[in-house]
């Protein structure tokens, strides 16, 4: 038999810092793994920003920039096996994967890189997506700073099997978290400077909690767009 420990793939935690530009974050680590593996890290693209006007993104008619300035982000940062993709299909962005707790871990996620400049959406107030969903329970993120492992600030929402939703996101309903654990105490997200986005599904929703609607396997979320609203 196999021990599934071993399927950890270095690779693909060498790809995600190079992609997320967070090596240096993880230097130690990162520095044997390249003594382990040569190659093996992808250069991200160039800098991005989401165009102007309600539609932040419209994977109906997506330009070759807004679908490169996203990349799965799983738990293979922390050892996991996950793994996850964004790919067109169907005038959509489909986010799909398979989430394994196996070695500790239990989320995927797709994230875009910081975005340059940063995006002023203190116009508004909040975000929609219009999404198709499996049933399970997912997060959506925004961060006011471009830290690897800045504070993140998160609003959870349900899916329903196969049915189009709109998810109205307030920006004054987000929750600062970090690493999955509330922050009281820090300040309310900065719409004025919004550096980038991400979509999850994890094994919790935050501080320990289990996320109740969670499932390890195959999943899969459509993204039609995603709006500002006022």
């Amino acid at each position: 038999m196999v021990d599934r420990k071993s399927t950890w793939n270095p690779g693909r935690f060498l790809e995600t810092l190079a992609f997320f530009e967070a090596c240096g974050y993880f230097n130690p680590v990162v520095k044997r793994l390249q003594r382990m593996i040569r190659g093996s890290s992808l250069p991200g693209p160039g800098p991005f920003s989401p165009g102007e006007g309600p539609n932040l993104f419209d994977f109906s008619q997506p330009s070759d920039e807004q679908i490169a300035c996203w990349a799965p982000l799983d738990d293979v940062v922390m050892g996991g096996v996950s793994h996850s993709q964004l790919v067109l299909t169907e005038g959509v962005a489909r986010f799909s994967g398979v989430v394994s707790t196996d070695n500790s871990g239990g989320f995927a996620s797709i994230r875009t890189r910081n975005f340059d400049p940063s995006v002023n959406l203190s116009e508004f107030q909040g975000l929609v997506l219009q999404l198709r969903g499996d049933g399970q329970r997912y997060k959506f993120f925004l961060r006011d700073s471009p830290g690897w492992d800045a504070v993140a600030y998160g609003y959870s929402f349900d899916t329903t099997p196969g049915e189009w939703l709109s998810v109205s996101i307030p920006f004054s309903q987000l929750t600062p978290v970090f690493r999955a654990k509330r922050q009281p105490q820090a300040p309310a997200l900065n719409p004025a400077t919004i550096c980038s986005l991400q979509l999850m599904l994890s094994k919790f929703e935050y501080d320990k909690q289990l996320n109740p609607h969670f499932r390890p396997g195959s999943f899969c979320l459509d993204i039609a767009t995603i709006r500002t609203f006022s």
